[in-house]
């Protein structure tokens, strides 16, 4: 494989090293981070502050390994030739694998902790990131909207009938858990009336 295709994957997984070590100390990040998220909301709590430092956080972990995966793709699918499900399953594999070995390095770090939590934080990314490789943006985005969909719909109802057992109010979940299924049915009556029109004709030379 041409060092044009490994070395950037290669690279990017010493970048993901250098930001697990105290670089990426919550404590370091939180020194611009939270000076930055209090500009943006100058309405919120310390402890909202705190949440939000901890969503990004996690949010530049999902980024990383999306971008390994897709790295790793481009290596194995452009550099190997491999099939797309292939090249998607190693990249995928690889990236979940440096993930479990990049948080066992930090487990010695003394500033840094394992959590089993971002491994699965990073899986997340790294698959996010192969399904739109191998499936397209439009077919992941329908995808994903549609599992939303159902989520919003099984778990708000299983919520309505627990609250409803124990005499809790259930507030927005009357409007969210219906509004999903009738979303989730529209979207089915689109899908069926865009298969059952007819080709469009031709024109003719």
């Amino acid at each position: 494989m041409p060092s044009k295709y490994w070395l950037p994957p290669a690279l990017w997984m010493a970048v993901i090293v250098m930001l697990s070590s105290d670089v990426g100390s919550a404590e370091h990040t939180g020194n611009w981070l939270l000076p930055f998220l209090q500009m943006l909301a100058p309405w919120a709590t310390p402890t909202q502050l705190d949440a939000l430092h901890g969503l990004a956080r996690k949010g530049g972990h999902v980024t990383e390994y999306a971008a390994l995966a897709a790295l790793w793709y481009r290596a194995f699918a452009r550099g190997r030739h491999a099939p797309p499900r292939t090249a998607a399953a190693i990249a995928f594999a690889i990236s979940l694998g440096w993930a479990v070995l990049d948080e066992l390095r930090q487990s010695l770090v003394p500033t840094r902790t394992a959590s089993a939590m971002d491994v699965a934080t990073d899986s997340i990314g790294a698959l996010l990131a192969m399904l739109v490789a191998v499936l397209g943006w439009r077919n992941a985005l329908d995808r994903a909207t549609t599992a939303l969909l159902w989520v919003g719909f099984v778990g708000g109802l299983v919520f309505l009938v627990l609250n409803i057992l124990t005499g809790v109010p259930s507030g927005a979940l009357w409007l969210t858990a219906p509004l999903a299924a009738l979303l989730l049915l529209a979207r089915r009556i689109y899908t069926r009336s865009m298969y059952a029109r007819p080709p469009r004709p031709r024109p003719q030379d």
